[in-house]
């Protein structure tokens, strides 16, 4: 891996170097996702089943769109008890954890007559996009479905793109029936994410959509916003890892190699003010190069993303990382919570040698869905609250309202809204009560 003395041109290089991954700059492809979205927004089903047969070269129509209890079944056979049982102790996990962020509605009286509150209710219908082919997560269908239940969704309506068989992954279709989908339809691409956003004959409309996906969905989930919700548009996967003197070169190594396998826009930094860490890392991942089965794919990201940085302070490190706003960020250091309190953009941190991030992709319990791209100085990982809405409660008496009532109308006529002030005022003419 290159390794560079983090300087004031290095840092605004390489920050400009990792916007050019973000999600925004896939304009090249935002035409042909329209005429996707607004075939299928015209001829629903039909155009489903044209552009599933085009994409995914299966033949689906409105007799075998939805997954059959016989399908499930034989997934779970095809899966085989040890993967399924490691599936629900991860399930286990992440249901914990997201359950903790559950939100009550709240109410407030006082003496003088008035009443205020929130009213916290989970949406109605969700749907959750999967990736399929080679390309499958079931963890990902464990991490957006298992908050949904938590929040108390009504109906979680999965899509997933089938095999040229017309089947779903074994692996995806396990984890779904685990976690609570109330159905799965075989459909993928932006043809999906079109029949979640406006419905068709088979797949019901939604009012949110969440879950990864290619450029394809991403456009998609961007230009169907405001017809539904949306978690966010995820871009390529990020570590940057925060190491001193006292880290092990080879945990490191692993660690950064563990995201550039996802892809050659994925990005991998390591951030260190020890010179002597760095060549050793950059040597570690020279020989890990040599066993792992998606090398090419890691040269490429390294070659494109890949930095190993060396700063002379640690709080020139603290500042870059706070920059950078990473997906996940290791923290490597002899005294890992100084280092944690004064982070303020990142979407996941791991602290400590142990705590590598595949452990928060599969197990542990936070959401492994999280802001790419520099998002993390504003968004958040999915949670619980991403599928509640709250509504304000109100309540005056007349003998709250009487009181104030003379400035609330003061209040709109400065603002010239005269029917707001008279909304007040007829209260209190003569002769009510």
């Amino acid at each position: 891996m290159r390794i560079q003395h983090l300087d004031k041109n290095i840092k605004m290089n390489l920050l400009e170097d990792l916007l050019k991954r973000s999600p925004n700059n896939y304009g090249k492809y935002e035409q042909g996702v329209a005429e996707i979205l607004d075939h299928v927004r015209s001829e629903k089903d039909a155009a489903v089943f044209t552009y599933t047969e085009k994409f995914d070269g299966a033949k689906i129509d409105a007799s075998n769109i939805k997954v059959t209890e016989e399908e499930i079944k034989e997934a779970y056979e095809l899966v085989g008890e040890e993967l399924t049982g490691i599936i629900r102790k991860a399930l286990f996990n992440i249901r914990d954890y997201h359950e903790r962020q559950r939100q009550n509605s709240w109410f407030e009286s006082k003496p003088n007559g008035t009443m205020l509150g929130q009213k916290v209710t989970p949406l109605q219908r969700v749907g959750v996009y999967v990736p399929g082919g080679k390309a499958a997560y079931p963890s990902s269908v464990l991490m957006n479905i298992a908050p949904a239940k938590a929040a108390g969704v009504d109906e979680i309506v999965m899509v997933t793109p089938p095999g040229k068989d017309g089947k779903v992954t074994p692996t995806t279709l396990v984890a779904a029936h685990e976690a609570g989908a109330d159905v799965v339809y075989k459909v993928g691409g932006a043809q999906a994410i079109a029949a979640l956003a406006y419905g068709t004959e088979s797949i019901p409309k939604v009012d949110k959509i969440v879950g990864p996906g290619n450029i394809y969905v991403a456009l998609a989930k961007r230009a169907v916003y405001g017809h539904v919700s949306i978690d966010a548009i995820a871009g390529p996967s990020e570590i940057l890892v925060i190491a001193d003197e006292t880290a092990n070169p080879r945990y490191v190594a692993a660690d950064l190699l563990s995201q550039a396998e996802h892809d050659e826009l994925a990005s991998a930094i390591l951030v260190t003010t020890s010179q002597k860490l760095a060549e050793k890392v950059s040597e570690e991942v020279d020989g890990f190069l040599n066993e792992l089965s998606r090398s090419e794919i890691i040269r490429k990201s390294l070659d494109n993303y890949g930095y190993i940085l060396v700063a002379d302070t640690m709080e020139e490190v603290i500042d870059i990382a706070n920059e950078i706003a990473s997906e996940h960020l290791e923290i490597q250091t002899k005294n890992p919570y100084d280092i944690m309190t004064r982070i303020r953009n990142a979407g996941a941190i791991f602290i400590g040698e142990y705590s590598s991030e595949p452990l928060g992709d599969y197990f542990a319990g936070p959401n492994h869905v999280l802001p790419t791209n520099g998002t993390a100085k504003f968004f958040s990982p999915l949670s619980v609250d991403d599928f509640l809405k709250k509504s304000s409660i109100i309540y005056y008496s007349r003998q709250a309202l009487e009181p104030v009532h003379k400035d609330i109308e003061q209040f709109a006529r400065s603002e010239q809204l005269t029917a707001h002030a008279n909304s007040i005022a007829v209260r209190f003419e003569k002769g009510e009560n």
